[in-house]
């Protein structure tokens, strides 16, 4: 694990760059609705991590200061 994610954490943004730039080589509109189907799929991602931590912050217990 120790390698694993950070070659991930590299490889796929490099992956995902390089498949949007040749899918604008082949054609342009495949390149548009790729990227469009990566915000859609990037706003998922978000909004399910942004429920996550506001429901962990709601199960925990208020600090006594």
């Amino acid at each position: 694990m120790r390698i694993a994610r950070p070659f991930f954490l590299v490889s796929t943004p490099l992956g995902i760059a390089l498949g949007l730039a040749e899918a604008w080589r082949l054609r342009p509109a495949l390149a548009v609705l790729m990227a469009l189907l990566l915000l859609v799929i990037g706003g998922f991602v978000t909004l399910t991590w942004r429920v996550q931590r506001r429901e962990a912050s709601r199960d925990q217990p208020p600090d006594s200061h």
